[in-house]
Formats: structure tokens, sequence, C-alpha cells
């Protein structure tokens, strides 16, 4: 697995995934709807710490700035 995630992508991630964690804990959003926000929380939170995006590789997409050897 190779890293497909940059920094910038990472924090942008982790803040929405913040953002809508305080939406469940304030109960803002409830029922069947927290659970999937939940869900999508634990992934972003999981993608940043790992640095991977299955989605990203699907599509060919990169934002991690690779330094080149010169």
């Amino acid at each position: 697995m190779k890293t497909n995630m940059g920094t910038l992508d990472k924090i942008i991630r982790v803040i929405v995934a913040i953002a809508a964690g305080l939406l469940v804990y304030f109960e803002i959003v409830q029922g069947v709807y927290s659970y999937i926000l939940l869900a999508i929380v634990a992934i972003f939170i999981l993608t940043s710490l790992v640095g991977f995006c299955p989605i990203y590789s699907i599509f060919g997409l990169n934002t991690c700035t690779v330094k080149k050897k010169d």
C-alpha cells in the first residue's frame, strides 16, 4: 500500500471527521443517520492515519507530494 494522500488532505479529513463527530455528540444528527455518519468519521480518521485512500487508488488520484531523487 503506497501513500496516496497529502498532508493537507489528511488535515481536511480530520477536521471534517471532528465536525461530523460533534454533530452526533450534540445530537444534531440522530437515529440511523448518526450511525452512518459515525462510520464515515471512522473511515476518514483511519485513512488519515494510514495515508492511503482506496477510492483514490481506484480513480488513480494521488495528492501526496513525492520527492524526486537527483
